[in-house]
């Protein structure tokens, strides 16, 4: 039965997204989120103060509905208008790509990390040299007890 056709009073008992699918299905178009309410506003006979007040939550109700796939084109259509293609060897080859990018980032980062180490490494062995010679200028010192500070 053409949507048209249905009386008014039917088409009342319908949600918003349930007319929008019945109107998607028979024109088989798509239209953007705007065009696709005011027909369904129109085919309800709705005023436009309703089209405004209610066009948000009609954006929400498709983007939540199984039912409707929002295209690259920002229009929308039925899912099962469309079919979902995978490759498998795409998915492969992404994974593959990925942990080739991951694995020359760690290189990259085990050889950092070995430079900071070797640097380190210097710098520890530069400070016991150093603190071989403060042992030998300390061994000089002798230390005073307070009695010892006032006189």
């Amino acid at each position: 039965m053409k949507l048209n056709k249905i009386p008014k009073n039917e088409l009342e008992l319908l949600s918003y997204t349930e007319i929008a699918k019945l109107y998607l299905k028979e024109n088989k178009t798509t239209k953007n989120t705007a065009e696709l309410f005011k027909e369904v506003c129109n085919l309800l006979e709705l005023p436009d103060d309703v089209y405004v007040e209610n066009i948000a939550d009609f954006f929400q109700s498709l983007s939540t509905s199984k039912e409707f796939i929002l295209l690259d084109s920002g229009e929308w259509d039925l899912k099962s208008n469309h079919k979902v293609k995978v490759d498998i060897d795409d998915i492969y080859d992404e994974t593959n790509t990925d942990e080739e990018e991951n694995d020359s980032v760690n290189d990259e980062e085990i050889e950092e990390e070995e430079k900071e180490d070797n640097e380190l490494d210097l710098i520890d062995d530069d400070k016991s040299f150093i603190d071989d010679d403060s042992d030998d200028e300390l061994a000089n010192l002798t230390i005073l007890n307070d009695d010892e500070l006032e006189e």
